[in-house]
């Protein structure tokens, strides 16, 4: 089977996580030690990029290649285990700016070698397949795709002090502010002219699944949609579409969902995110805190907790979506 993922940072990270372990569960255990039955393809995130220090840093497609590499830091989600931080702080004595952005000294290694390698020629599809080498992601079955190889960045329009208006880099409103700057708009630099990175429309039209997993729909989810012709391609795919909701009980289970729906005039539940998707979605796993509400017309509906407490409990509600899609064909 053909499983293509499309995500974010920390949610989609484990949730793919969720989803290769309950991929392995559903193996004959007389061939768990063969090659993965499955591939999974993750389409990542890029509209969160940033350059900091001279370095690209892409957040998502890290979060990906460190969870499903068994590297990451668990509590925060994002960067690496017992990483240090001797290089920011020298950083930060010589007044070198900005701050607020943490980056380790293991997790800057990938980005120096990210920029070095961008800098060489090597599109960022290139440098991500070589990153992906490292952690290990092949052997587990997946193949890891940015969106685009083209460099786009959201920035956040807010108002300012002057009662006029002013663009930061999402990074900068979603670390720096907490999206506590109420954002008046969302605008991304490049993605007009962006097309999808290598084999991203033909993960999409070839696969026999697609799953949008608890990703943020706005600035993550929401942005690879817009690159040019991967909205297109889902709706044309003849694979069934299975979406998770990253809301429960009109709360975002982490990060600021709530404040990134509300520029858009979108209601923050469970309906409102699918409504974002209604052209393309055939079916959507919510909450059971939110099984009651009205869902758009044709998308099959099934509830269950969402929460991800464990890798367990990831693997549960990636096994749902796997039924759903299973009903759907």
């Amino acid at each position: 089977m053909q499983i293509t993922v499309l995500a974010g940072g920390v949610g989609g990270a484990r949730f793919v996580r969720g989803l290769l372990h309950t991929l392995r569960r559903r193996v004959d255990p007389q061939a768990a030690h063969e090659a993965p039955a499955h591939t999974v393809t993750v389409v990542g995130n890029t509209g969160d990029d940033i350059t900091l220090f001279g370095l690209r840093v892409c957040p998502d497609l890290d979060s990906l290649l460190y969870t499903l590499g068994g590297g990451v830091d668990e509590e925060q989600g994002w960067g690496r285990e017992a990483d240090t931080r001797h290089l920011v702080g020298e950083l930060a004595a010589l007044g070198v700016q900005p701050q607020w952005f943490g980056l380790g000294d293991k997790d800057l290694g990938t980005h120096v070698a990210r920029s070095l390698w961008l800098g060489q020629g090597a599109t960022l599809s290139e440098v991500t397949a070589r990153l992906a080498e490292r952690w290990g992601l092949s052997g587990q079955g997946v193949r890891l795709l940015p969106a685009t190889d083209t460099p786009i960045e959201t920035h956040v329009v807010v108002d300012d002090e002057e009662g006029g208006e002013r663009a930061i880099h999402f990074q900068e409103w979603w670390v720096r502010h907490g999206a506590a700057l109420p954002a008046v708009r969302f605008t991304v630099a490049g993605l007009q002219q962006a097309r999808p990175a290598p084999g991203v429309l033909e993960a999409l039209r070839e696969a026999d699944v697609v799953i949008l997993p608890p990703s943020n729909p706005v600035v993550s989810i929401g942005i690879i949609l817009g690159v040019p012709g991967v909205r297109d391609a889902l709706r044309g795919t003849r694979a069934p579409v299975v979406g998770v909701s990253p809301l429960v009980g009109g709360r975002p289970v982490r990060g600021h969902a709530d404040a990134c729906l509300a520029p858009l005039g979108v209601e923050v539940s469970a309906a409102g995110v699918a409504g974002l998707y209604a052209d393309l979605l055939d079916g959507w796993l919510v909450d059971d805190a939110d099984a009651g509400a009205s869902y758009p017309a044709g998308t099959s509906v099934r509830s269950l907790d969402l929460l991800m407490r464990d890798v367990d409990g990831a693997a549960r509600i990636a096994g749902a979506a796997l039924d759903l899609a299973d009903e759907l064909r």
